[in-house]
């Protein structure tokens, strides 16, 4: 997938420098990065399939709790794996380092076709339920109408995320602390309901509670995807200043934070709505506010509207970076490792990644998106924290700015692997639906990445779209992989040359055969001849 000297399509005149990523993310950005994707969708839609699920308000309460814990482990793991292995792309850089390309492309081509692409889905599609709510005070809001403002998002924030990082993160910024003001004021106005004397929700908190592993591991999903984000700094690495100090910093500040916010939060949403009530809900946190709030209920949907609007843009950033080192180190197709000049960000494959989370609203059903992109994630976060462990066991000695105990990455490894096994049984569509998403890859890893000899044709269609989205974009590769790609390129033209001369010569060598086929043929002709001569003499 490469192309002939890529640089000098677009570059004329003088040699562009210095084109690469600046550090240009501190620790608040940090912070605003996880809390702005953590607090996004999930808040304001899992509650009601913790509880669909858990079957009470008391089991769904020790359900976010031991959810918040989870990722707290997961979250202290990746920033030994962060700090050990200083590069972007998390989880991929993690699982290729460790056990290789194969599993590493195996995760990349996931995280392309369903994770990424469905997390900025489901985020979107929650934007728009909150927007159009008010508009559709009897009834839901037509689906039509729901996809249509969803994709109008993703294509705006994709289109800021294009022109300046700075932008992004400011975005980010003003959105996570718009959605924690929110959530402030869900809890103070549950507690003030509380004080009032309204306790009849909490007469009998465990009624109803499931008994069933396989649905109670399905709360857990819910309960874990509200707290999906914690990972995404680790993707962006290589645009943080100081990684080494303020990616555990921004981990120890953060997930505390959002566990306790979350926690006061559903504590708020029990206390005001009856679990028929919670359950009837599409949108949590306008229910709340419609009940709550009077002539303030506006507040709510405006709130939760930013938050989600901060989410998709977060998740955007940080997913584009993990497929466009994934493009950079051969995985992916070489256009999505090109950089804009002028704006100095991943262009191409920011608007790769539009257009397949764009074909992710073909449902409206977050629900089975949820369940579907959980499970695909938990494996594969399953494997990065084996990465962390098999590191411990052969390389004991490696360079680790932040170790943890032992005992969190067993634990965590542990949980992820019931978290994987228990749904099987539970919900085996979706689970085989993911089991063969990840496996298509393994053929399409053979035939366009492992195999170097493809078909002329495709190398030269390939090599055009590379010159034609460098052309468009004014994007060429990273300075620091510049002399890489070139190497890259002048290895498959030699190899290109070789064939032909190994053509050539296989030519050559039939033509010198059949000549001398045909003069053993003309010779054994003339002997023929020689040997049935009437004027040949006996002896």
């Amino acid at each position: 997938m490469a192309s002939k000297n890529p640089e000098n399509v677009v570059v004329e005149g003088e040699q562009t420098t210095n084109t690469k990523m600046k550090r240009n993310l501190g620790l608040f950005d940090g912070v605003s990065i996880i809390v702005g994707i953590i607090v996004g969708s999930g808040i304001f839609v899992s509650p009601k399939g913790v509880l669909l699920y858990s079957g009470s308000p008391g089991l769904a309460l020790i359900v976010w709790t031991l959810s918040g814990l989870i990722s707290l482990i997961g979250a202290l793991c990746y920033a030994e794996l962060g700090t050990m292995i200083p590069q972007s792309g998390g989880d991929y850089a993690y699982i290729n380092s460790a056990f290789g390309p194969l599993p590493g492309f195996l995760y990349l081509w996931s995280a392309l076709i369903v994770i990424m692409p469905a997390g900025n889905a489901i985020t979107a599609l929650t934007f728009s339920h909150y927007v159009l709510e008010p508009f559709y005070p009897e009834c839901s809001p037509p689906d039509s109408a729901i996809r249509l403002l969803s994709a109008s998002l993703i294509c705006l924030l994709t289109a800021v995320n294009c022109m300046n990082v700075k932008a992004a993160a400011k975005v980010q910024d003003v959105s996570s602390v718009t959605k924690v003001f929110a959530m402030l004021v869900i809890v103070v106005a549950g507690f003030v309901y509380l004080g009032g004397g309204h306790q009849e929700n909490w007469q009998d908190p465990f009624q109803d509670s499931t008994t069933s592993v396989g649905k109670i591991a399905l709360a857990f999903y819910s309960g874990l995807f509200s707290f999906a984000g914690w990972n995404y700094l680790n993707f962006v690495t290589e645009e943080l200043t100081e990684p080494e100090k303020n990616l555990p910093r921004a981990i120890a500040i953060s997930m505390p934070l959002v566990t306790v916010i979350y926690l006061l939060v559903n504590f708020a949403y029990f206390t005001v709505l009856s679990p028929t009530e919670l359950l009837a809900s599409n949108a949590v946190a306008v229910t709340f506010g419609n009940r709550l709030l009077g002539g303030m209920k506006w507040i709510i949907p405006v709130f939760v509207a930013c938050s989600t609007f901060g989410a998709v843009n977060g998740g955007i950033f940080a997913s584009s970076r993990l497929f466009f080192v994934g493009a950079r180190n051969g995985h992916m197709p070489r256009l999505m490792s090109l950089l804009s000049i002028t704006h100095l960000t991943p262009i191409p494959c920011l608007i790769v990644l539009c257009i397949i989370t764009l074909a992710m609203l073909s449902t409206s059903n977050v629900l089975v998106l949820i369940n579907f992109a959980s499970f695909v994630e938990s494996l594969f976060i399953t494997v990065s924290v084996a990465g962390l462990l098999y590191y411990r066991w052969k390389h004991p000695d490696l360079r680790r700015p932040i170790k943890v105990n032992i005992i969190l990455p067993v634990l965590f490894f542990v949980v992820c692997s019931g978290l994987i096994c228990i749904p099987i049984y539970a919900q085996p569509q979706e689970v085989g639906f993911g089991l063969v998403i990840i496996g298509s890859g393994v053929p399409v890893y053979f035939l366009f990445i492992w195999n170097k000899k493809r078909p002329q044709c495709l190398k030269t269609t390939i090599r055009n779209l590379d010159i034609f989205v460098q052309k468009i974009f004014y994007a060429v590769v990273e300075d620091e992989y510049k002399e890489e790609n070139e190497e890259e390129d002048k290895e498959e033209n030699e190899e290109e040359d070789k064939e032909e001369k190994e053509e050539e010569n296989k030519v050559d060598t039939t033509e010198k055969i059949t000549q001398e086929e045909e003069g053993e043929e003309d010779r054994t002709q003339e002997t023929d001849k020689f040997l049935v001569s009437p004027d040949r003499k006996n002896v």
